[in-house]
């Protein structure tokens, strides 16, 4: 019987350990963790879809237009390389085909920062930065803080590692 309250004792105590180690890396091992938890098969896949759609459903007008992530309607939609986007409005549809490239997120969709770092993730659609007239979209807002300390630096870096990621 004693053996079972060390083993109880010590099941608690790893417990206790596990949380402590948690909170004193404030979480960002755990962001790590889940980044490379869910990457993708980093060749094998040029965009980030889900059932065929780009961004989880979310507007990519409404980021330049109102700074915000902006859920799409499933009826306003428009195909663009192999992706559908959804909009929030005709006028942010039309506005899309008429510059698609100008609107669609870079790296495929992905991550910028896994790309930036040599792999592939998905995002969170509310975790994005429009920089220079472009969408880069993170796994976290965690993640997009830690992207935007060294923006240039990770955009060159992902412009550089996307081409081996995305090759079929």
């Amino acid at each position: 019987m004693s053996g079972h309250v060390v083993r109880g004792k010590v099941k608690a105590a790893t417990a206790r350990l596990d949380r402590r180690a948690f909170l004193a890396l404030g979480g960002g091992a755990l962001a790590t963790a889940l980044m490379a938890a869910g990457a993708r098969k980093a060749r094998a896949e040029k965009l980030n879809l889900d059932g065929g759609v780009a961004i989880k459903g979310h507007d990519p007008v409404a980021y330049f237009v109102s700074g915000e992530a902006v859920p799409g309607d499933p009826a306003i939609t428009a195909d663009h390389d192999g992706a559908t986007y959804r909009f929030a409005s005709a006028e942010n549809r039309q506005t899309f085909l008429a510059e698609p490239g100008r609107y669609a997120p870079q790296y495929g969709g992905f991550c910028a920062y896994a790309v930036a770092n040599g792999y592939t993730a998905p995002i969170d659609p509310e975790a994005f930065t429009v920089h220079d007239g472009k969408l880069y979209l993170n796994f976290s807002k965690g993640v997009r803080s830690r992207w935007e300390r060294d923006i240039p630096g990770n955009i060159t870096r992902g412009d550089a590692n996307w081409p081996s990621l995305s090759a079929g």
